[in-house]
């Protein structure tokens, strides 16, 4: 206000005072939270998709048909086949959990545990997971190798399809989670760097 003779008039260009960080104009929270959306999205797919392939490889490896002859080899003989198995099932059921906190965070807006717990959390746990996936596919490809050395595939050419198909599906969930994870990061760095899951 500028006050002329004693009266009162209003000012040509008013001071905004802006005294709470909430109370930032509706036009660049909108477009903050929408940007955060479908960020969000984006890692759910990737979680999706590291789902349904962990998921597939584990039940390829669980459902290897070798011969009906009772010394032909079976998937749970091989030490690495086993890891192939433990670790896509693990990796399946991680990635289930994360789906539901991705959808809870999509539709809610907030995180299931508190925001710096989450992205550690999240972050931490796709990149351990990742490591494994990539660990089990590169003992099961090296197994694979040495059937084939060794004529196990020429007597059971089915076996070595089938376990082939689940090594491969356990390197897809690998870029997958691979993906998921840098995600992730980004988001921590975000948090790291202004306090929020995402850069406005």
């Amino acid at each position: 206000m500028v006050r002329t003779t004693g009266v009162e008039s209003p000012s040509p260009r008013p001071r905004i005072h802006q005294t709470h960080p909430h109370d930032t104009p509706l036009f660049q929270s909108t477009v903050a939270q929408t940007n955060l959306r479908r960020f969000n999205y984006w890692i759910l797919v990737f979680r999706l998709t590291a789902f349904c392939v962990s998921l597939s490889a584990a039940v390829f490896m669980l459902t290897i048909n070798a011969a009906d002859s009772p010394e032909s080899p079976r998937w749970y003989h091989f030490g690495a086949f086993r890891f192939v198995f433990a670790a896509n099932s693990i990796v399946a059921v991680y990635s289930l959990l994360e789906i539901g906190a991705s959808v809870w965070e999509i539709y809610s807006g907030c995180t299931v545990f508190p925001e710096f717990s989450q992205v550690w959390f999240d972050f931490g746990h796709d990149q351990v997971f990742a490591y494994m996936l990539l660990s089990a596919g590169s003992a099961g490809t090296e197994l694979a190798r040495q059937l084939r050395v060794v004529a196990t595939c020429t007597a059971n050419n089915a076996f070595c399809i089938q376990s082939d198909v689940a090594v491969a599906l356990g390197f897809a969930g690998f870029l997958s989670l691979l993906i998921s994870s840098l995600l992730s990061g980004f988001r921590l760095v975000c948090f790291v760097i202004k306090g929020s899951r995402f850069l406005h």
